[in-house]
């Protein structure tokens, strides 16, 4: 097995995106950085006496894919849509999550359609490339957040099992049974890792799924003040130089 007998407490960190490993806003990503996380992979899986570093983003899957390869993780799986999908980069593999119905499927589509009616007209648009769930954005966020309550009103008229939760700037719309923590129990599954020797990152109150399955759980600084408290360790840094620093103080 890749993971038997790797020394040091973790194997791998699983890491969420926004707000992480780049900013949450339309701003460039730190290339720079992200070399800096790929060569710490890179030494992870040629040395393997540092955890592996893979992802668990909302993101839809081309994006989780590409940063997945760009940090040059070739063995942990990762995490896209909040647990709609699972990539295995060792088999180049993508699963979605085989507990989606057609139901749900149909309850996704119906969502989409009201917001494309309703709200779409007031400027609301929807992240294009997800398949079993919706990420929307409005300029004025908050005019975005006081939409959550109508859209779970929506929903549940409607018996659509919708989960409706945000992040900074996005109001992200969920299967309820679907989540970054079932899909970090896909990942466990797939690759062989355990609860014990797993480490997590996030930034929001949305990454509590991943700090319930990973037995260390870390933030960068700028991470919200009200998911803080449920972290092992806070960086003093911000995004990926917080990740960076978490990584370090997770390989020491």
């Amino acid at each position: 097995m890749v993971f038997a007998n790797r020394p040091g407490r973790f194997d791998a960190v699983v890491c969420d995106i926004d707000g992480c490993l780049g900013p949450e806003s339309h701003h460039p990503l730190d290339a720079a950085s992200l070399a800096r996380l790929a060569e710490h992979n890179r030494r992870a899986i040629a040395s393997r006496d540092v955890p592996i570093v893979a992802l668990a983003s909302g993101r839809p899957f081309p994006f989780v894919e590409c940063l997945c390869r760009l940090m040059t993780n070739t063995i942990v799986p990762c995490i896209a849509e909040n647990g709609v999908w699972l990539y295995d980069p060792a088999q180049g593999d993508f699963l979605i999550d085989p507990n989606i119905s057609s139901a749900d499927l149909a309850s996704i589509a119906a969502l989409t359609q009201w917001i494309t009616r309703d709200l779409a007209p007031k400027g609301v648009v929807m992240q294009p490339g997800k398949s079993a769930s919706i990420s929307i954005y409005h300029h004025d966020t908050d005019y975005l957040m006081s939409l959550m309550p109508v859209i779970a009103q929506e929903s549940q008229s409607n018996a659509w099992p919708i989960r409706v939760s945000r992040t900074v700037r996005w109001i992200n719309l969920d299967l309820a049974h679907v989540s970054k923590a079932t899909g970090i129990d896909r990942l466990i599954a797939r690759s062989g890792l355990c609860k014990d020797r797993l480490a997590g990152v996030g930034d929001s109150l949305s990454d509590l799924a991943i700090a319930e399955r990973v037995s260390f759980f870390a933030c960068p600084g700028n991470a919200d003040e009200k998911l803080k408290p449920h972290a092992h360790y806070v960086s003093p840094r911000d995004e990926i130089e917080g990740v960076l620093d978490i990584v370090h103080h997770l390989s020491a």
